[in-house]
Parts: C-alpha cells; sequence; structure tokens
C-alpha cells in the first residue's frame, strides 16, 4: 500500500524536487524527480488524487482511530472495539451491589467549596464514628510481616504463606491482576504443588504479561478480560465443575474494585452453593474424623469425602488502595455506615477526603495529572501498582481547602476515612462468616498505600485441610 504525502502514516515531507507519495511498503518517499509545479511523478499521480479524493472518519466504536469512509461497513466487522459475544461467566452487574437513587444527591459540591463551618462539621463526624474503632494496624503482632519484608510482593505472599493459603488442590483468583506478578510469585512458592489453577481477572488489554511464560505441568493460567463487577465465578468451567477452594488475591486492587470482589467472593460465589443444595459440607454433614484425616483424604484426592473442612472461599487476601475511588452503590459497607447514622453524603466526602492520607508526598501538579490520566480506567493500575507515589491531585487537593488545617492534621484525618471505610468492609465479612483483619505489610517508604485485607472462614481453623 502507498499513501500520499498528507497520509497521517507518511513522516515528514518529500525532498524539495521530488514525488510526494509515500511508498508505505518501502517506509519512505519516491525519489523520482517531478516536473516544474508538480507535486507527483507520472508515475503516481493518478494514484495520490484517487487516494486523496477518499476520506477518513472517526470509527463509530472507539474514535481514537480513523477509517475509509467507503471501507467502514467491512472495518466495523473486525474492529477490536466491537462488541464480542459474552462468555458464560458474563452477567451485568452482578456483583455491582443496589441501587439507591434516593440516597445519592443529584449534586455535591467539591471539598474545596464547602465553608469552614460545613468542613468542620464533616470531621467531627469522623471523629464520632471513628472513637470506636479497634485500630488493627496498631497491633504490633500484625507488623511482623512488614518488617521481615521490605519488598511488597513478597510481604503479600508471605501472609498468605502465613494464614496457610498456599497448597495444592485451590484456585488462586487474582482481581486486578495486571501483568499478573503476583499470580506469578505464588505459582514460583507453590514450586510443584499439584492442581492448582490461577484466574487473572483484567478489564483492560494487558502488555507485557508473565503468565504466558508459565508452562508448568501442575499450575494451568486462566486470564479473563472482564469487568470484576460482571464476574460470575460459579459458572467459570473449572470451579463449576472442578470444586476447588477459591483463594482470592490482589495487589494494589484500587477503590470500588475491592468492594467488587469481596461481593464476588463471598455472596455471588460461595451463595450459589447454597442455591444449588451444595453448601459447604461442614454445614451438613458432622462426623468423627480427625483433622489429620481429613488432610490425608484431601491429599489422595478424594474431596467429595472431605466434609468438615471444606470451603468454597478458602481465604482472602487483598492489598488495599485508592479509597477515593470507592462509589457507595458498590460498597459492601453501607450497613455499618447507616448503623453510625452515616449515609451517602458522609461516605462521598469522606472517600474524597482519604486522599488527604498521601497528600504530604505528592508530586508537582503537573507530573501528578500525567499520572492521573494514564490510571484512570484501570482497575489495578499497571505501573507497579501506586510505587512511584504519584498520588493524584483533584479539586479537594489538601492545598485548595478552607480553613488553617496543617498538612500533618490533614493526612490523619485522611487515614481516619481510610480505616472507616476499611472498618465498613471488615463488618461486611464477620457478617458472612469471615474472620478479617487489617494489617501494615510493608513500609510506608516502598508504599503509601500499605494495608492488606486478609480474611478466612470461621469455621476453618486450618486452611490447610481446604486442600
Amino acid at each position: 500500500m502507498a499513501t500520499s504525502a498528507t497520509s497521517p502514516h507518511a513522516p515528514g515531507f518529500s525532498a524539495e524536487g521530488r514525488c510526494g507519495y509515500y511508498v508505505e511498503k518501502k517506509k519512505r518517499f519516491c525519489r523520482m524527480v517531478v516536473a516544474a509545479g508538480k507535486r507527483f511523478c507520472g508515475e503516481h499521480a493518478g494514484a495520490a488524487e484517487e487516494e486523496d479524493a477518499r476520506k477518513r472518519i472517526l470509527c463509530p466504536l472507539d474514535p481514537k482511530h480513523t477509517v475509509y469512509e467507503d471501507q467502514l461497513a467491512k472495518h466495523l466487522k473486525k474492529c477490536n472495539s466491537r462488541e464480542k459475544p459474552k462468555p458464560d461467566f458474563y452477567i451485568q452487574d452482578i456483583n455491582a451491589g443496589l441501587r439507591d437513587e434516593t440516597e445519592i444527591p443529584e449534586q455535591l459540591v467539591p471539598i474545596s467549596s464547602l465553608s469552614e463551618e460545613q468542613l468542620e462539621k464533616l470531621i467531627k463526624k469522623l471523629r464520632k464514628a471513628s472513637e470506636a474503632l479497634h485500630d488493627a494496624l496498631n497491633d504490633p503482632k500484625n507488623g511482623d510481616s512488614a518488617t521481615k519484608h521490605l519488598k511488597q510482593q513478597a510481604s503479600i505472599l508471605g501472609n498468605i504463606e502465613n494464614l496457610k493459603l498456599l497448597g495444592p488442590r485451590r484456585c488462586f483468583v487474582e482481581f486486578g491482576a495486571g501483568k499478573g506478578k503476583l499470580s506469578h510469585w505464588v505459582d514460583t512458592a507453590l514450586k510443584d504443588a499439584e492442581k492448582v489453577h490461577f484466574i487473572l481477572v483484567e478489564k483492560v488489554t494487558t502488555r507485557f504479561k508473565v503468565d504466558g511464560k508459565h508452562r508448568k505441568k501442575n499450575s494451568v493460567f486462566e486470564r479473563l478480560q472482564i469487568d470484576i463487577q460482571h464476574l460470575c465465578l460459579n459458572k467459570i468451567p473449572v470451579l463449576r465443575e472442578g470444586k476447588l477452594p477459591v483463594v482470592g488475591i490482589g495487589k494494589h486492587l484500587c477503590g470500588m474494585a475491592t468492594d467488587l470482589a469481596l461481593r464476588c467472593l463471598v455472596e455471588t460465589y460461595a451463595a450459589s452453593f447454597e442455591e444449588r443444595n451444595e453448601e459447604p459440607l461442614a454445614k451438613r454433614i458432622k462426623n468423627d474424623k480427625t483433622e489429620k484425616e481429613i488432610y490425608t483424604l484431601a491429599k489422595e484426592g478424594n474431596e467429595k469425602n472431605v466434609p468438615e473442612k471444606w470451603n468454597p472461599v478458602a481465604g482472602i487476601v487483598i492489598a488495599l488502595c485508592c479509597h477515593h475511588r470507592c462509589d457507595w452503590r458498590h460498597y459492601v459497607g453501607k450497613e455499618y455506615f447507616r448503623a453510625l447514622g452515616l449515609g451517602a453524603v458522609e461516605f462521598h466526602y469522606f472517600q474524597r477526603m482519604s486522599s488527604w492520607a498521601t497528600c504530604g508526598m505528592r508530586k508537582t501538579s503537573l507530573e501528578t495529572s500525567n499520572s492521573t490520566t494514564k490510571r484512570q480506567d484501570n482497575q489495578n493500575d499497571d505501573s507497579e501498582e501506586h510505587d512511584d507515589g504519584g498520588y493524584r491531585i483533584t479539586d479537594d487537593g489538601a492545598d485548595s481547602l478552607p480553613g488553617l488545617l496543617g498538612v500533618e492534621e490533614k493526612k490523619k484525618i485522611g487515614h481516619l476515612c481510610k480505616l472507616l471505610i476499611d472498618q465498613g468492609r471488615i463488618q461486611y465479612l464477620q457478617q458472612k462468616g469471615f474472620s478479617p483483619a487489617l494489617q501494615y505489610y510493608t513500609d510506608p517508604l516502598v508504599s503509601l498505600e500499605n494495608v492488606l485485607l486478609t480474611a478466612l472462614p470461621n469455621h476453618s481453623s486450618s486452611p490447610e485441610a481446604t486442600a
């Protein structure tokens, strides 16, 4: 194919006195000398005029690229942005939560537009709601992992191991997987464990994926390009047929994606067993098998004979981040907020104020706004997940607020907002039969978003037995 000098593919312009026709195949302009006053040589004059007459228009499916108008119909059949058939595990908004239009005001002003009195009332509500919180993050025993592991991947992996979730015959579901590095390191730690399946969930196309490099006999990697909001795990063949216990993992699962993942695991997936009368057998069968006997049966592959300790969700290990990107509709802790006399309005402002927790480490507004633009569409930021400290500047930035609150005070308020939002998630998991915990898992110098949410089912004192 050849293009004229006006083509978007033609770099620069042809040499003076030479043909202005760009030969795509040779990646250069035609070198034929043209007659005075002419633009193209005799060979390319006709072709260039015909091409210039063709009009390029924006693709109606994706305005980021163009197409020749006369080829539009053909292009729409193969455009990468065309709507593709939905897989069986896609169910619209299955993990989204209920929409309550009456709770969300039509218009909320930014925090920077609030009066000092309004802001002070909000902070008082926050402090009052936080009084009763037991800050598990201050528990010394929860700092061991962060002390031992300076790097985030190693620390998360260490926590998975401490919870006895590393083992054979299970399925690790990595939410917001990005390149799949967390699953990669879990697989490396498992060595030659039998029948291990990895499901990597990411809603955008990702380059330089590491899961493609895994060709081990005993582990299988499966990547699903889908928004967590629409993911129905029990429709995935390996989980529907194999009934493998699931371990939900995630590294820096941004904002609402954490709530979607929690609901996907403990509500949508676990509830499906009860609906099919296939609830965890521990609820239906009691026997006198010892824990050792149960584990031996599991090790031999007799999953159907392992009643006491089997759970559809064996555990959850998720690194939290970006609370300012949470959403009231998707948030799993609504009941917790309502019990404190709070609602959608307070949630809206608290999730915006949570960004104050990182305001002391901001880059320049130009650098930060550039990084923000790159991150908007990802459920998991793929530039090594916020390790660069490039947190967003919004209209609620710490420098644009009314009043005389200092940076350190605003950081404390931001951390309280994060803790309050996370406490709602803790209560949600408790109500669903889990034993959850929050802990620091890495040094703030490695990442300011350094809180890990873990959870084990209450009636599984030994997750190892779920194999």
